[in-house]
């Protein structure tokens, strides 16, 4: 038996035709957050970062405090 030939139009065995009118396929624009969406997490990060870092210091001095064995090492609260 010969090989049949597609028809036109047809995709070849094996093969799926690509998308028409651009749906579905990745031209490059879109699909990702916007870059001031990115800005605002990335400030975001760092804000909490650097809050975290501070509330870790103070913990640390009151910590360093009670072990020296001083007895008035809690800050004063308002």
């Amino acid at each position: 038996m010969a090989p049949v030939d597609p028809a036109p139009g047809d995709p070849s065995p094996g093969r799926v035709p690509p998308p028409e009118g651009g749906q579905g396929g990745d031209d490059g624009q879109g699909g990702g957050p916007s870059p001031l969406l990115m800005l605002v997490m990335v400030a975001v990060l760092v804000v909490g970062g650097y809050w975290l870092a501070m509330k870790l210091k103070d913990m640390a001095s009151i910590q360093d405090c009670v072990m020296s064995g001083r007895t008035n090492c809690a800050p004063i609260s308002r």
